[in-house]
């Protein structure tokens, strides 16, 4: 197959879990070319091995969501290696629920807020150009969670995802401020909430973009994953009885490997060239399952809070 036929795809946090198996699925359909986009590259490098990914089908470049400068040097390396980009996933999310009190980045901010969207805010801001000049059919996708939706039995289990009026996002996300609403920092309803924020981004992604460029802006929820690297932080106990509980009682359990595959549909699959969807296959672990667009929580559907949480995050990413 000739060099200009491949399509080139970026995914982060590609080094275990969803992203690995995605990027196993992409880079040995023969069609894409994988970059990925990793804090650790000896242990992305061991990953891709472990998998099998083919060789030269792949790159790694370092990337840390959680630092505002890494993710413009992440961004200057792929520019300079001059590879067309056809399709962007924002995958890497971090999750610390035993957190009592705010883990704080570079930059200042909380670090699931940094690391689950104003990374991926930046990035998809400074690669936007790149898939604007993409000769296929350009995508960029964002992971979602079930749990940022009150609307749905897996998000109604407290503490809610709830933005509130952006009162502490308003104020900069600076100490003593470490929560979107501005109340009390909960480790756990801030990782939903950088998920609400992951939903409004690209919906004003699509909003702004989409017409004039042809570029398809989706997020997808493919499922539990309860075997994730995403709960390494969560209790052991819990890391031992969720998987069982999902496959045995709910039947909600996916595998990392049917999660990978339904990212990969949604990047390659004319079945969802639809921009400004937020994809699902539901809570089953069922091959084969019909996908379909999902409704999203009310904050994540909310037009007024998608504009403004865009606005501030510019503010945020263009201060640092």
């Amino acid at each position: 197959m000739q060099q200009e036929s491949i399509s080139t795809v970026i995914i982060t946090g590609a080094s275990s879990g969803i992203g690995l198996q995605a990027a196993k699925q992409l880079a040995s359909s023969g069609k894409w070319y994988v970059v990925m986009a990793c804090r650790d590259i000896p242990k992305t490098e061991k990953a891709a091995e472990s998998v099998g990914m083919p060789r030269g089908s792949y790159t790694i470049i370092p990337l840390d969501l959680a630092s505002l400068e890494s993710v413009r040097n992440f961004a200057s390396i792929f520019k300079a290696r001059g590879r067309s980009l056809d399709a962007l996933v924002c995958n890497a999310a971090v999750y610390k629920p035993l957190l009592k009190e705010p883990e704080r980045t570079p930059e200042g901010f909380e670090l699931s807020f940094a690391t689950n969207h104003l990374g991926h805010f930046l990035l998809c801001k400074l690669l936007l150009d790149d898939l604007k000049n993409s000769t296929k059919q350009p995508r960029l996708v964002i992971l979602g969670t079930v749990t940022h939706n009150p609307k749905e039995l897996g998000g109604k289990i407290p503490p809610r995802a709830d933005l509130g009026n952006l009162e502490g996002l308003e104020a900069g996300l600076q100490h003593p401020h470490s929560m979107i609403d501005g109340k009390e920092f909960n480790s756990v309803k801030a990782y939903k909430d950088s998920k609400v924020c992951n939903v409004l981004t690209m919906r004003e992604l699509h909003r702004r973009y989409h017409e004039s460029t042809g570029i398809v802006f989706t997020s997808l929820y493919p499922g539990c994953v309860a075997t994730t690297p995403l709960f390494r932080n969560a209790p052991p106990l819990f890391q031992k009885i969720f998987p069982y509980f999902q496959k045995y009682i709910t039947g909600g359990f996916v595998s990392e490997e049917e999660a990978g595959k339904r990212v990969a549909q949604v990047v390659t699959d004319p079945d969802f060239a639809q921009s400004g969807v937020y994809w699902s296959w539901g809570n089953r672990q069922k091959k084969n399952r019909k996908s379909f667009a999902q409704e999203v929580s009310d904050d994540a559907g909310n037009d007024e809070k998608a504009k403004r949480v865009w606005e501030l995050s510019e503010r945020l990413v263009g201060a640092y």
